[in-house]
């Protein structure tokens, strides 16, 4: 499996994890694109050289804005932006994650509502070319895999908008905590901040776990350079390898499009039957909670969970076929463990079945209901005959690994 390594032992930053695609070869014409989709031409100048950091070689990249005076970007400005934009779904709704996962932490660090939050560095030009640029560089490398090491969490403190703050500051603390991201602590680490929250908000959405690969076959190196002057060279390297096992990458992130709607002017029946509809159209699921609504009327709240490719096709469905005026439609992250489709051998028959790899490498079988209710009928065996006969029944497929 070709994946990507970003060993990061100096520090995460945006800028640096854009020069590190660059270097690995993603063309700027892939970066430069979407943001002149996004409107943001003659806005800013984008260099990128050859330079060395202790030595060693690399690409530095700077990012200056050309506005005369700059607007006060908050995350509903910048969201509606990127949702009126003409960039492709799957890279606009990752750009979106990235900027809504750094909402929430600096509105939980703020103790303010997610809407009103106000970027300071967020919200400039810079952040938005390297967020957008580094989002767009990921989809066109396509890595089957990203992994991120532990990140050092620097030391002391940084200057702010908000004065002086401790390291690692307040949004990259809570961005930790929320994502699960190691932060290394040492006597030993440089000074200053070394991971910021646009670094640390990109590799939390892009990558599935914070730790090396067991093994890999290096294919190509790219070297991003960081603008400090450290007693060590200040870089981050991106790895992109080839990797002969999932066991370490046992569990991957994939994005999902939720849709939902409350609904208070249709029948039992009626959701029933959208409910189904949504599935038949390609949900991957559909729940159904009752709810009460305004004047105190009894409603349903129909929540679908949607792969990015089906989205529009079973948004169609939902105007089509039930009777709201609005859909609600956001971008989540959800973890999947690998998966295949096989077949168990009992005394009684073949019994469809789902073989899953958990993360330490183990595999665990669970027999379909439908089939093993099927089964039950056909055979006069209870279904607990039938779950017993499963649990030692050997399972056999030829699908892939998904």
């Amino acid at each position: 499996m070709k994946g990507l390594w970003i060993d990061a032992p100096t520090g995460l930053a945006g800028d640096m994890l854009l020069a590190g695609l660059l270097d690995l070869g993603i063309s700027r014409d892939v970066v430069e694109e979407p943001l002149r989709a996004l409107g943001l031409a003659g806005k800013y100048r984008l260099t990128c050289e050859e330079a060395r950091s202790g030595g060693l070689r690399g690409l530095r990249l700077q990012v200056e804005g050309l506005e005369a005076q700059p607007p006060h970007r908050h995350w509903s400005g910048i969201q509606a932006q990127l949702n009126n934009s003409a960039l492709p779904e799957r890279l606009k709704q990752t750009v979106l994650e990235v900027f809504t996962v750094l909402a929430e932490a600096e509105a939980t660090v703020h103790g303010m509502p997610v809407d009103a939050v106000h970027f300071h560095e967020v919200g400039a030009i810079d952040a938005l070319v390297d967020v957008v640029g580094v989002c767009a560089a990921m989809l066109a490398l396509d890595p089957e895999w990203i992994c991120c090491s532990p990140l050092p969490a620097g030391r002391g403190t940084v200057a702010s908008a908000h004065g002086r703050l401790p390291v690692p500051v307040p949004a990259a603390l809570e961005l930790a905590r929320r994502h699960q991201a190691p932060l290394l602590q040492s006597p030993d680490l440089a000074e200053g901040e070394l991971v910021t929250p646009t670094g640390l908000a990109l590799v939390a959405v892009l990558a599935q776990r914070f730790a090396a690969p067991e093994a890999l076959t290096p294919l190509r190196i790219g070297v991003g350079l960081g603008h400090r002057q450290l007693d060590r060279p200040n870089l981050l390297r991106l790895v992109l390898a080839e990797s002969s096992g999932l066991r370490e990458l046992a569990h991957r992130r994939a994005l999902v499009v939720v849709q939902e709607a409350w609904i208070d002017d249709a029948t039992p029946e009626d959701v029933a039957m959208l409910a189904n509809r949504l599935r038949e159209a390609g949900a991957i699921d559909v729940a159904v909670e009752p709810i009460t609504m305004k004047k105190g009327r009894s409603g349903h709240a129909l929540t679908a969970l949607v792969d990015e490719a089906n989205a529009e096709t079973v948004r169609t469905v939902w105007f089509a076929a039930g009777s709201s005026i609005g859909l609600r439609e956001r971008c989540q992250s959800r973890w999947v463990l690998p998966r295949r489709h096989g077949l168990l051998e009992t005394p009684w028959g073949l019994l469809a079945a789902k073989q899953v790899q958990r993360p330490d490498g183990h595999c665990t079988v669970k027999p379909e209901a439908d089939a093993l209710e099927a089964l039950q009928q056909s055979s006069g065996c209870s279904v607990d005959q039938l779950r017993a006969a499963a649990a030692v029944a050997p399972f056999s497929s030829d699908e892939a690994w998904s």
